[in-house]
Formats: C-alpha cells, structure tokens, sequence
C-alpha cells in the first residue's frame, strides 16, 4: 500500500509535465525505443520463466510452428510435418535457407539438441519428454521425433507460446545443461541481439537479421511472416513508471509495455500517444510458496496463508479501483475459460478474513520459522502484492521478514532450494498471461512434479495423474470433470495462491502501427506510419 501511494507521487509529476531526464541519444527514425516492464536479469528464456526474458527471446531466437490468433498452432521454421501411420514417428522438414546469426546454416540436430534441453525445464514439455524416445535428426533438414506411444498435441507443445517458449538455438549451446544458463545469445530470429551494447541494468540492443528469411504468409500473432521494420531496436530499463510514461509523452521513447495504471489517464490525454490493449487473453497474479522448506511444506500452514488472501486488496494495490480492468478469480485455470471453474475448495469458501486465518495458523503448528518474502522494488505490478503479503501475514502471527530488491534479484534467488538462513525463500509473487495457465497441460502451477517442477517445487503424484489422464481424457465433458478434480486439489494442497485477474494496458506513439496481438509484445511488424 505504501508502495502505491509513492507511485501516486510519482504520476502527479508526470501529469504536471516535468519531463524525463534525457535520453543519450536523439531519437531515429531507424531505431525502435522499447521499454519492458521490467529489469532483464537473464538472457536465456529456457533456463527462467521470466516474462521479460521470453520477450527477449522472441526477438533473437524463431520456433518452429507458432500459435497464430486463434491458438491454433502454424509452421514457422517448419516447411511441413508428417506423422507415421501409427502416430509414433514425426517427421518435421526445415525450411531451406534458415540461418544462426554466426552464419551456420540451422539443422536438425540444432533442433533435437534444442528441444531436448527445452523439454527439461517447461512442464508441457516434460510430458512430451515422457512419452519421446528418441529426438534425432534423420538428415540436416529433417528433425524426427520418435515416440514411445503416440501424443496427439506435439504440435501444440511445439508451439507453446509463453512460459517456457521452445526455441531453437545453435547446438552447441543447446548442449548446455538445463539447470544452467547458455554461454552466448545466438538464434535465428528476426533480430540479433549485440553484446558489446548490452548495459545490464540499463540498455538492451538488437539489430535486424539481414539472413533471416521470413514465412510468405501475413503475420498472426507469433505466426507468419515476422517482418522486421525497424534496423535498429533498443530497450531502455527505467524502473521508475513516471520517468518511463514522461519519457514517452516527450518522445524520447517510443513504446512503454506496462504503463502504471494510475498514469493511463494522463497517457491517454496526451494525442501523440496510444494507449492499447495487445493481450486479449488476460493476465493472472498469482504467489507462489516453498513446499520444500518449512513452514509451507506443512499443508495446513500454506492453508492458512491462503485463508488470509483478499484478492481485492491485492488487486487495488496494483491497478487501482477501476474494477473494469480486474476481476477477482478463485480458480487455477483462468476465470472466462471452459476450465476456469471457482469455489472448488474450501480453502477458498468464505469467510475469508483474518480471523480464520489466524485460527487455521494456531491449529497449523506453525512454530513461529521466518518467512521469507522475496520482493522487487522495481515491478510496479508485483511489488505491491509483497507488501500486502507480509502485512497481512504479520497480522495473523506469522514471522515474517520482507526483503525488497531488483526484479533480476528476485528471478535469480527463486532458483534456490535451500532453507532461508541458507540464502532460500519462503514467498514471491509474480503474474503470468492467461495462456500460460490455460490448461492442465501447459499450466505450471497446477502439477506437482516435485524437484523438477516450477519454482516452489509442489510435489503431489496424484496431481501429475490427473495430468495424464486429462491427456487421455475421451471428451471434452471428461475433461472439464478431471480438471475440476486437478483444480480443486492444486487448491486444496495451496499449490498456488490466486490473487486475481486483469487486463494489462501497453502505450506507445500514436506513429507506431503494426502491432499484433498476443501473449506479450512481438517485435515483428511494428513500424512507423
């Protein structure tokens, strides 16, 4: 809450006109000038789940089918695909021309390497992994998947689009184990990203792929042909929203990805400015708890922490009153889809306040161990929902203990397992789009695949049943009625916390056009009008 009163401050500067501090350089007409949500702390979008890095991603690497409008899923580095009559051998053919920005020619056994790695990290493609036997190139533009029974969704896997994006990277860097970052930034995409540029903290820049060779087919969302307009793209990292919304009103910035809500209005006053909505899909809040270390790897002391949640409160602290751009959501899979089912468990029923929480706390045996709540200071979307955490949290007993850092801090310490004295954590919070929580397949936050799953590391072996038998399930009725079944247990057990739902505003130069909708904001066919 404190937090978003400064951020008030913050948009009376900016409506009173004072300018950001200037840019270094004059804006260009070649140049695109971007500013992401947030601070980029990795460079390597199969090692984190990090929104901001997969949007980096999308830059530099390609895939090889893409989800176009629809979410129906397209060729994009493929030419085509064939599947044996036993549905267990896919034969997908490259594209002929397709280059790495070091100038290799990308092959098959790029691809094997890549998805091999990728199906390591991202929890749709562990179950691809479960049922693959073999990924290995038949020859340089012929990638076969063997399979040990046969998987009607690899295509859907292929071209999953957010959390977890499979791209395709050189080999030699593919080879790089999972649990580890890559060395180097090398794709094939649209962009090539350049080291020597890169600030951290600070500035991000990439230059157009002159090699790449796009689809003939117009651009759908991540699918088509993926024209880079602009020569030249630089990110710039200005952390405080009434710098970056100044910054864009006095054109020194071209595109603001997530403008403080409390600054819109002022954004949409000024008429060389576009304020737009580019994911149709919605987005959840959501936090996330360490199953592995006490006190949350006690079931009832995560139920008492779920009892404590008002999701309005979470809600107000980021976006404000305007309830026509957030909804409450009680449920794991997103609220307006065929499985977004609430009022499964009762950890959710009301009463829901602060009084039942605490009793929960006392029955819990919660002995008073620290929680940790590892927080940035720089996410305007995400910090305020800490803040609410450990006020309400110290307010039905618990020890907590707030540690506010950078966003890149906080992606870099979540990977860590051990206890908190040992430099581990207890909480953090984050959102995602609603894609990427869709469905028992693609949603991390479901699945308790234990040490190998998502940050926190839910262990239930009857969650990944559901998983599977969601797979096998014969139609849609038996679907709906296993995902209830996952979506209530996932509750139940406090897998995640749901904190709500919203709608996520992007603001650029009204000179810009070309944007395409979609999980997250693409580079391809932006240019100026």
């Amino acid at each position: 809450m404190h937090r978003r009163t400064l951020f008030r401050a913050g948009a009376g500067l900016a409506a009173a006109g004072l300018a950001a501090p200037s840019l270094a350089q004059p804006a260009r007409t070649d140049t695109l000038r971007f500013v992401p949500q947030a601070n980029i702390a990795t460079l390597d979008p199969i090692w984190t789940t990090a929104i901001v890095t997969q949007m980096h991603g999308y830059h530099v690497y390609d895939t090889l089918f893409a989800m176009d409008g629809q979410l129906r899923p397209k060729p994009q580095m493929a030419e085509g695909h064939e599947v044996s009559a036993d549905g267990r051998v896919w034969r997908i053919r490259l594209r002929e021309g397709l280059r790495f920005h070091d100038g290799e020619p990308v092959r098959a056994a790029d691809c094997a390497a890549s998805l091999a790695r990728w199906s390591k990290r991202d929890p749709f493609g562990q179950i691809l992994a479960e049922r693959v036997d073999e990924w290995r190139a038949a020859d340089d533009r012929t990638l076969e998947i063997r399979l040990k029974r046969p998987f009607a969704l690899v295509l859907d896997a292929l071209a999953k689009p957010d959390a977890s994006v499979p791209f395709i990277m050189p080999e030699r860097l593919a080879r790089t184990d999972a649990n580890s970052q890559v060395s180097e930034v090398v794709g094939s995409g649209p962009y090539r990203f350049l080291p020597d540029e890169f600030v951290a903290g600070s500035r991000l820049a990439y230059a157009k792929f002159d090699g790449y060779r796009p689809r003939s087919e117009p651009v759908d969302s991540a699918s088509g042909g993926k024209i880079a307009h602009f020569p030249r793209i630089e990110w710039h990292i200005l952390p405080d929203p009434a710098t970056a919304a100044a910054a864009l009103q006095a054109g020194e910035v071209d595109w603001l990805d997530q403008p403080l809500p409390d600054l819109i209005p002022t954004l949409q006053r000024n008429r060389s400015v576009k304020v737009d909505v580019l994911n149709p899909y919605g987005i959840m809040s959501i936090m996330r708890l360490n199953h592995l270390q006490a006190p949350f790897n006690n079931r009832a002391t995560r139920q008492a922490v779920a009892l404590a949640v008002e999701q309005s409160e979470y809600m107000r602290a980021t976006l404000g009153d305007d309830q026509s751009v957030w909804r409450e959501c009680r449920s794991l899979f997103p609220c307006g889809t065929p499985l977004g089912t609430e009022d499964l468990s009762p950890v959710n029923a009301p009463p829901r306040n602060l009084d039942r929480a605490r009793a929960a706390l006392q029955a819990s045996g919660y002995n008073g161990e620290k929680v940790v709540i590892i927080n940035p200071t720089d996410f305007p979307l995400i910090g305020p929902h800490g803040q609410v955490t450990a006020d309400r949290l110290k307010r039905i007993g618990m020890n907590v203990e707030l540690v506010e850092t950078d966003w890149g801090t906080v992606v870099q310490r979540r990977v860590r397992q051990q206890p908190v004295d040992q430099g581990g954590w207890s909480i953090f919070h984050t959102y995602g789009s609603a894609l990427a929580y869709l469905n028992p397949a693609i949603s991390s936050i479901v699945k308790g695949p234990g040490q190998s799953g998502w940050f926190g590391w839910y262990t239930s072996p009857r969650s990944m049943e559901l998983v599977q038998a969601w797979l096998d399930a014969p139609d849609a009725a038996r679907q709906l009625s296993l995902a209830n079944e996952l979506n209530k247990l996932a509750q139940d057990d406090v897998a995640t916390v749901p904190l709500g739902q919203f709608t996520m505003r992007t603001a650029y130069r009204n000179n810009l056009t070309g944007h395409q909708k979609g999980s997250m904001p693409y580079p391809w066919g932006v240019r100026r009008a």
